[in-house]
C-alpha cells in the first residue's frame, strides 16, 4: 500500500532505502502467509526465516561495518522492519527484532572485546539474543526493578525474576538490567542500575514460557534467576549507569515497533481490498459500496500519516538530533492505526475473517501487542503532556 517515491520530492526515499524495501519485499515472497500461519499454529520458531534473514544481511543492517554489518541507520531499519511485518506479521518481525535492535546498547557502550566477540555472531545469525528488563512487580516503572547483582570477587552473583522476555527459549545470550546498589539520598531512582550482556545459562536461569493470545511462534517467558555467576567482563559500560545507557535505545525501538505496526496494518488492508474487489453481494462487488470504501480509505490515510512520522523520527535520530517527541508519537499512531486497520479489515471479510485460512485473525491478534508494548499509549500521552505541552508531571 506504500505510494511510490516521487522523483525530486522533498520526501523521497534515499537510494539505499528504495533498494532495501525492494530487496526485503522480494525476500519475503519466499515466506508466504501460509508459512507464518503454520509457525503460529505449531508455536515453532521460524528458524528457516531467521537463517535467511541473516544470509541476506538483514540482521546486521544497522550494525557497524567493522563487525560485519552494513553500517546503515534507523531510517533504513524502519524500512526493513515495515516490509518484514507487511510480509509476515509480528511473528516475522519479532523473530529478528532483538538481533536488529536489542544489541544497540552493546554497540554504543560495550567494551572492544565484547563487541569483537559478540557482534559478528549476532550479525551472522549464529547467536540469538534476549532482552531481560521487565519484571513482574515493576512494569513500566523500570527503575523499581528488584533483580540484584552482588559483586563477588571479579564476578557478579545475580538473583531475581524477569517477565515477558521474548526468544528466551532459543536465545544464546541475554541483556540483563540489574540493580547493583541502592540510590544515595538525592540521587535519581535509576542510579545503581547496571547492564550485563551474558550467557543465558539455563543451569541458573529457569525459563518458563507464557501461553498468550498471539505470536505463538516467538516465545515470551518468565525467567527465574538463581545465583547466576557473571564475570565482570560481561558488564556493559559503567557500573550504575545501565538505565541511562538503555535510554539510548528507547527511541529507535519505538520507531521500529511503529514501523512493524504500520506494516501489519498495510498487510491487513491489502487483504481486505483484494477481498472487497472480488466478493459479490446483490450483484456487485462489495468494494463498490461506500460503507466498505470509507473505513479502508480512512485507514490508508492514517497509516500513511503514521509512516511519515516514523520517517521523520528516524531521520532526526540518524542526524543525532532529539527525536523523543516524534518517536513517541510514531509509536502511538502506529499502534493505534495499525490495529484499527486490522480491525476494519476483519469487518470487511465478516465471518470469513474468523477463519485462519484468510490470515486476518492472526494479523489482528498480533498487531494488538504493538498498542501495549514496549510502552503504553497512556504513558506516551503523559510524556507528551509533560515534555511537549509543559504540563506538570502526573506520575
Amino acid at each position: 500500500m506504500t505510494a511510490p517515491a516521487r522523483p525530486g520530492g522533498a520526501w523521497d526515499l534515499s537510494e539505499d532505502q528504495r533498494v532495501i524495501r525492494t530487496a526485503v519485499d522480494d525476500g519475503m515472497k519466499k515466506f508466504p502467509l501460509e508459512y507464518w500461519r503454520e509457525a503460529d499454529r505449531t508455536a515453532t520458531f521460524p528458524h528457516e526465516f531467521f537463517s535467511f534473514a541473516a544470509a541476506q544481511g538483514w540482521l546486521g543492517l544497522a550494525m557497524p561495518a567493522e563487525y560485519g554489518g552494513s553500517g546503515l541507520g534507523i531510517s533504513e531499519a524502519v524500512m526493513m522492519m515495515e516490509a518484514i511485518a507487511r510480509g509476515g506479521g509480528l511473528t516475522a518481525a519479532s523473530a529478528v527484532h532483538m538481533n536488529v535492535f536489542g544489541t544497540n546498547v552493546v554497540v554504543k557502550h560495550g567494551s572492544p572485546e565484547m563487541k569483537i566477540e559478540n557482534l559478528p555472531e549476532i550479525v551472522s545469525g549464529r547467536m540469538k539474543v534476549a532482552f531481560g528488563v521487565s519484571e513482574p512487580d515493576s512494569g513500566l516503572d523500570t527503575t523499581s526493578l528488584s533483580t540484584r547483582a552482588v559483586r563477588q570477587g571479579g564476578d557478579w552473583r545475580i538473583n531475581g525474576r524477569k517477565v515477558w522476555i521474548s526468544t528466551a527459549q532459543v536465545a544464546d545470550k541475554i541483556l540483563l538490567l540489574t540493580r547493583t546498589r541502592d540510590p544515595e539520598p538525592g540521587e535519581p531512582k535509576d542510579a545503581g542500575l547496571t547492564l550485563f550482556f551474558t550467557d543465558l545459562d539455563r543451569r541458573y536461569i529457569t525459563v518458563n514460557e507464557i501461553e498468550k493470545l498471539g505470536r505463538a511462534a516467538v516465545d515470551s517467558n518468565e525467567l527465574f534467576i538463581d545465583d547466576l555467576i557473571v564475570p565482570d567482563r560481561d558488564r556493559v559500560g559503567e557500573e550504575g549507569r545501565g538505565f541511562r545507557m538503555l535510554l539510548d535505545g528507547l527511541n529507535p525501538e519505538r520507531l521500529l515497533v511503529a514501523s512493524e505496526a504500520v506494516g501489519i496494518g498495510r498487510a491487513a488492508l491489502n487483504l481486505a481490498v483484494e477481498y472487497a474487489k472480488e466478493r459479490r453481494v446483490f450483484g456487485r462487488a462489495i468494494g463498490q459500496n461506500q460503507g466498505v470504501q470509507f473505513p479502508l480509505a480512512d485507514s490508508y490515510a492514517r497509516l500513511e500519516s503514521a509512516w511519515l512520522m516514523i520517517l521523520r523520527g528516524a531521520a532526526l535520530y540518524d542526524q543525532g538530533l532529539d527525536c523523543g517527541g516524534e518517536a513517541n508519537i510514531a509509536k502511538l499512531l502506529g499502534g493505534e492505526y495499525g490495529f484499527e486497520a486490522a480491525d476494519r479489515a476483519m469487518q470487511v471479510l465478516g465471518g470469513y475473517s474468523y477463519a485462519k485460512e484468510y490470515h486476518l485473525e492472526r494479523l489482528w491478534r498480533e498487531v494488538k501487542l504493538t498498542r501495549l508494548a514496549p510502552v503504553s499509549p497512556e504513558l506516551i500521552l503523559c510524556y507528551l503532556a509533560e515534555r511537549k505541552l509543559g504540563l506538570p508531571k502526573s506520575y
